[in-house]
C-alpha cells in the first residue's frame, strides 16, 4: 500500500506518493565512486566521462551506463539514459518508483525529462553543468511543479572528484598551442601580429 501525503502548490492541493528516504552521504559516496569508475570507462571509446547508476529503494544496484555518443553515433547515448534504460529492463516496466538515480555530472534538459518521465524519486549529482545543467544550473525540470511528478535532489556529492575527470578529459583536447608572432593580448586571448 502506498502512503499518499498532500503538498500544496500555488494553493492548490496535490496528492503525492512516498517515496522513500533520500540515499544518505555515507551510501551516496559509495555509489558516486562506482558512477565514477563507470564514468572513466568512456574515455576508452573519446566519450565525455559521466557515468550512472539507478540503484533500486533497497538499495540494490539496477543499471548503470556511460556516454556513448561518440561509440555509438548517437546523440541520445548519454550515460543516464543507457543507466535508465538498463535499470527498466531489469525491471521490465518502464516506471523506477522509489529508485535513484547516481550520475557524475547535473543532467542536461534531455536527462532531466526522462528522470521525470520515468519517476525516479531521487538524484543524486557530483558537478554542476553550468553550460548545460537543467536541475540546478540552468533550469530545473526536475522540480517543477507544473510537471505530474518531481525529483528530490542531493547535488555535489563528490562534486571535486567528478570536475577533475571532466578536467582531465577537456584539458588535453582544449590546448592550443601558441602560433609563432603571437602576442597575448590584454585580455588573455591570443592576438595575430
Amino acid at each position: 500500500m502506498v502512503a499518499l501525503s498532500t503538498i500544496s502548490v500555488w494553493r492548490r492541493v496535490v496528492p503525492t506518493r512516498h517515496r522513500g528516504r533520500m540515499t544518505d552521504a555515507t551510501t551516496a559516496e559509495h555509489w558516486m565512486r562506482a558512477a565514477l569508475e563507470e564514468a572513466a570507462a568512456a574515455v576508452d571509446h573519446g566519450d565525455v566521462p559521466v557515468g550512472a547508476i539507478v540503484v533500486a529503494p533497497d538499495g540494490t544496484e539496477l543499471g548503470r551506463g556511460h556516454n556513448r555518443r561518440e561509440q555509438r553515433a548517437d546523440p541520445t547515448a548519454h550515460a543516464e539514459l543507457e543507466a535508465l534504460r538498463a535499470a527498466a529492463a531489469t525491471l521490465g516496466t518502464w516506471r523506477l518508483d522509489g529508485c535513484t538515480l547516481v550520475v557524475t555530472l547535473e543532467p542536461c534538459p534531455m536527462c532531466a525529462g526522462a528522470l521525470v518521465q520515468s519517476r525516479v524519486a531521487h538524484l543524486v549529482f557530483g558537478a554542476d553543468d553550468p553550460k548545460a545543467g537543467a536541475v540546478t544550473s540552468l533550469f530545473d525540470l526536475v522540480r517543477d511543479p507544473r510537471l505530474p511528478h518531481r525529483v528530490e535532489v542531493q547535488r555535489g556529492v563528490l562534486a571535486a572528484e567528478s570536475a577533475a575527470l571532466l578536467r582531465s578529459f577537456f584539458t588535453p583536447r582544449r590546448y592550443t598551442p601558441p602560433r609563432q608572432g603571437a602576442r597575448v593580448d590584454e585580455w588573455g586571448g591570443l592576438e595575430n601580429r
